[in-house]
């Protein structure tokens, strides 16, 4: 059994608690990344009575909330899911939506739903929306980023979580600041480093249609008008070979397109690329190789932001503009576990998205009226505001 950190205890017994009161609504608790969720949810699940269902984004975060509450000695545990080849319920099920959906009769009778990575619930419909009215138990969610798209005639924002319309979640029942856990020695020191492009200029940039990002086009022209492909194999390999002597353990580069992470990877020794089309054997292959030192740069497309546990990493290299604070998050979220192995974890951003968000741990929570949450960054709102 383990022993719970004090705010790890404090989120196990506000969930108990919430799941044990007579409340109708549904609420979330917000953890951040590198916080330990997987060990909250065990805990939680464990002290439970009655059948609790586990719902998890994808393959990778139900194996490795599994494995979490497997090493608490619980016998009567199962997964659910046509990813593991495995349809077994129990009295604690971990699922995957997509599997769960198409057999709700089988779900009826649990008496507790949690979520994880709840910010994927959509509250005007999906698979989540569907099952979760259709059970009708009391739901909690955890997630580091407790908030979601929206758009209509007016434009777009980022919606807290609780502040939707219709809503899913109604309250927040226990959250801890990234500052917090920085404080405690529970999260990684990160060096933030902003080595733009020369003459990279951000106001070439178009939003997309949501306003949520930029687009593609305008993203590829600016590149291609700076030559950012060679920009970015300078910075890698002087990241390779830093001043001080010492070797990076692990470099991770996020990319937007496959252009420059194909680039990278036949131009720099030892780097080698994951993308969405990457087999998973391969992909595992090559991530392996990345932990053991054997594969010192994995140069990545839209893989590796969420599910990839590595706390030994300590180098995130961000070679892509965004205006999504998730996405931000996320990545730097890579780097920012604690482990023995590293002193601080390094985070070089080519593209101004440090200016744009603040570093991670300038994110907090704020509650300025009763229910009324938002994320802030250095005192700028960052979310329920238009874009």
């Amino acid at each position: 059994m383990y022993e719970l950190r004090e705010y790890q205890k404090q989120a196990s017994d506000k969930a108990v608690e919430f799941f044990q009161s007579k409340t109708t609504m549904n609420a979330i608790e917000v953890l951040p990344t590198g916080s330990g969720k997987s060990l909250v949810i065990a805990d939680i699940a464990n002290r439970l009575e009655g059948h609790t269902l586990v719902f998890q984004p994808s393959k990778e975060i139900l194996e490795q909330n599994f494995k979490k509450m497997c090493s608490y000695g619980v016998l009567d545990v199962s997964i659910y899911s046509a990813s593991f080849n495995s349809k077994r319920i129990s009295r604690i099920t971990f699922a995957t939506i997509g599997s769960a959906i198409h057999h709700i009769d089988q779900f009826r009778h649990f008496n507790q739903i949690i979520v994880d990575e709840c910010h994927k619930v959509d509250s005007k419909g999906g698979q989540y929306e569907e099952f979760i009215r259709a059970i009708g138990c009391k739901v909690l969610g955890l997630t580091a980023t407790p908030y979601r798209l929206s758009s209509n005639s007016f434009g777009s924002m980022l919606k807290f979580l609780t502040r939707t319309s219709p809503r899913i979640f109604s309250k927040v029942i226990y959250q801890v600041q990234i500052q917090t856990l920085l404080n405690l020695g529970f999260l990684a020191e990160l060096d933030y480093y902003y080595t733009p492009a020369p003459l990279y200029d951000e106001r070439n940039l178009k939003d997309n249609s949501t306003g949520a990002d930029y687009t593609d086009k305008s993203v590829q022209k600016e590149y291609e008008r700076i030559d950012f492909y060679s920009w970015l194999v300078q910075i890698v390999k002087r990241v390779m070979c830093p001043k001080s002597g010492k070797k990076r353990n692990g470099i991770l580069v996020f990319t937007r397109f496959l252009k420059e992470a194909s680039r990278l990877a036949r131009e720099i020794d030892g780097c080698t690329m994951v993308s969405g089309d990457t087999p998973k054997c391969e992909r595992e292959r090559i991530l392996e190789g990345f932990k053991k030192g054997t594969i010192p740069v994995v140069v990545n497309v839209g893989v590796l932001t969420t599910g990839f546990d590595y706390p030994e990493l300590d180098t995130i290299i961000m070679a892509r503009p965004t205006k999504s604070l998730a996405l931000w998050y996320q990545i730097v979220g890579r780097a920012i576990r604690p482990s023995p192995m590293k002193e601080k974890g390094w985070v070089v951003d080519l593209c101004g998205n440090i200016n744009r968000f603040g570093k991670v741990q300038d994110l907090v929570l704020v509650e300025p009226r009763p229910n009324m949450w938002q994320v802030q960054s250095n005192g700028r709102q960052l979310t329920n505001v238009l874009f």
